[in-house]
């Protein structure tokens, strides 16, 4: 099989991905492909298993793992993560970090390797939806979702997704798990949160068709999530069961305008949530295995002919409903083409041969899925060549032009809600004092990157006189009331906000101590007219917990470009006119926003 080179793969796909149909001979290589196969290859398409994209040797047992899934149940595809690293599950000190990105010519040598095994190609997926920086280091990171919704501009989202699925494509990886088409409409939202674009189902719906065709413009397919609608949920469904109560008539105005209006713009994939919605299926099933919401609700009334992908089956939203084998089998009959990432994948395997073989699960509806799989597969040109050049990929990952576009989204992105007393920018002189706070909800999980590390810099480089401050859950009176003693010493106080909205973790809050602190300082700053600057990184809501500080910024994003980007703000350097995408309780109105 000959490597062909990556610039060359994405340009002649491009126009492929956008089709809704294969040509002659594409369609031909499907049909006689599936006549080919036999049932266990034909039920191995149907599984999709995850690899991570950190070095793993071809003499390795990570790697004869992944090859035994090729080998052994025939997967029809992988899904790359990033890394992960071993930590000591102890008390008292819980601050270890685990998770690590992966690395681009890994993911690519991993991913070509294991093509090279398959006898079908396969069909590769990501979770890309902050591009693919979001999970493989040195390609390009953009903003969380909520951040173009500031922005206002959709363009900026098309051109997003473009790259994503240029680099993508360089890597070997065809399939995006994104964009996130949910509505969040629930402040209380600890999982999708800033992923949204925010709280207008019709804006959130035009960014979702933007990124789908920026994605197809790029080579690439995009996946829509978390049908029907993760947006009003208060439960994070990687650790228990959501549900939404909603009557059908408020989902057809909220929940599934997005859907309806990324299917439009030809969305080649749909992920369905580990998620009850009693008004279309009152059995207590999640989404995931529903056949009245995936075969009735998306397929029949929403009218998508497209993939049907779950989340991850590892999670606790469904694996409380079901053992491995089991879960596979309900999804398959739901109407799902693709499980994904079972916690058990020769038991999802064997689970699905069993229900095949005694016609629970009948040979046309296997074909059906697999019939879909192969076509998407012939969409991305894989029948033709499925390797990528890895000489060729350092050309397309990690670009200038492509970080310009993100610098671009994080500085129109700041939003500003609230400057009584007109201190934003700030005008200070260079030799003045500044004591920065970075306010941190909590110690743990900061691995990939630390808070403040490039705000303190930044700061410091227009006041080199500046204190700076970490604080966290985990700061005693003591310390608080120190930070709060030692204030009033300073020309002004910086602080910056970190709140975040993280899979897996369950919380997405400000802790009360911390939440003080702000008030106290906003008290104390208003009796003595120093100024008081807040940013706040990741969750807008959290800024809705301290109404009191006088000068509130938002950026909806976490680490260096968005810290960048506050401080260049705040030092006039550069203009704020984001919008808020969401509405803040007792603080701001969507659409709220002053221009500087």
């Amino acid at each position: 099989m000959r490597f062909v080179a990556a610039a060359a793969l994405v340009t002649s796909v491009a126009t492929l991905a956008a089709q809704s149909t294969v040509d002659r001979a594409a369609e031909r290589w499907v049909s006689q492909t599936l006549a080919a196969m036999t049932v266990d290859e034909k039920i191995g398409q149907l599984l999709m298993a995850q690899v991570v994209s950190t070095y793993i040797g071809s003499d390795s047992d990570e790697f004869e793992r992944a090859s035994a899934f090729v080998r052994d149940q025939h997967v029809g595809g992988f899904v790359v993560s990033g890394g992960a690293e071993a930590a000591p599950n102890v008390l008292l000190n819980t601050a270890y970090g685990t998770v690590t990105l992966g690395q681009p010519l890994e993911a690519a040598s991993l991913i070509n390797r294991l093509q090279a095994r398959s006898k079908v190609p396969l069909l590769v997926a990501a979770d890309f939806e902050g591009g693919v920086g979001f999970r493989i280091a040195g390609a390009t990171s953009f903003p969380k979702a909520m951040a173009f919704g500031a922005t206002g501009d959709e363009r900026l989202a098309y051109s997003a997704a473009v790259i994503s699925a240029a680099e993508a494509r360089a890597i070997g990886v065809h399939l995006h798990f994104a964009p996130v088409a949910d509505v969040n409409n629930n402040p209380k939202n600890p999982v999708i949160n800033t992923r949204s674009f925010g709280a207008d189902p019709a804006r959130v719906g035009a960014f979702a068709a933007a990124w789908v065709r920026g994605l197809a413009a790029g080579g690439a397919m995009a996946t829509l999530k978390h049908f029907p609608g993760h947006g009003d949920t208060d439960v994070d469904t990687h650790l228990g069961f959501a549900t939404v109560g909603h009557p059908r008539a408020h989902l057809e105005e909220v929940e599934l305008v997005p859907f309806r209006a990324a299917i439009a713009a030809k969305a080649d994939a749909v992920m369905t949530a580990h998620l009850g919605l009693a008004a279309v299926d009152d059995s207590g099933n999640p989404a995931t295995l529903s056949a009245a919401i995936t075969e009735g609700l998306l397929r029949k009334d929403l009218h998508f002919d497209g993939l049907a992908v779950t989340d991850s089956m590892g999670m606790a939203g469904v694996t409380s409903k079901a053992s491995a084998g089991d879960a596979a089998v309900r999804a398959v009959e739901a109407g799902n083409d693709i499980v994904l990432n079972s916690p058990d994948q020769a038991a999802a395997f064997k689970g699905l041969r069993q229900a095949v073989e005694n016609g629970r699960i009948g040979v046309a509806r296997l074909d059906a899925s697999v019939t879909r799989i192969l076509r998407a597969k012939a969409r991305l040109g894989l029948h033709r060549a499925r390797l990528v050049d890895l000489n060729e990929l350092p050309m397309h990952v990690g670009t200038r032009s492509a970080a310009k576009v993100a610098d671009d989204v994080s500085a129109r992105a700041v939003t500003l809600i609230k400057d009584e007393r007109n201190t934003v920018p700030l005008a200070l002189p260079r030799e003045a004092s500044v004591l920065f706070l970075s306010i941190v909800d909590y110690p743990a999980g900061w691995r990939i990157a630390s808070p403040s590390r490039a705000f303190q810099p930044e700061l410091r480089q227009r006041w080199p006189n500046t204190t700076a401050i970490e604080i966290s859950d985990r700061a005693t009176r003591e310390e608080i009331e120190l930070v709060r003693a030692m204030a009033a010493r300073y020309d002004a106080i910086v602080a910056a906000v970190y709140v975040r909205a993280s899979s897996a973790s369950g919380r997405s809050d400000l802790p009360a101590p911390l939440a003080d602190l702000l008030k106290q300082l906003a008290a104390s700053t208003k009796a003595s007219n120093a100024p008081f600057i807040a940013a706040f990184f990741g969750s807008p809501y959290a800024a809705a917990l301290v109404p009191e500080v006088p000068a509130i910024l938002l950026t909806y994003d976490l680490y260096d470009r968005a810290e960048r980007s506050a401080v260049r703000a705040i030092a006039g350097d550069a203009k704020i006119g984001g919008r808020l995408p969401v509405a803040l309780p007792g603080l701001a109105e969507l659409g709220a926003g002053l221009d500087r």
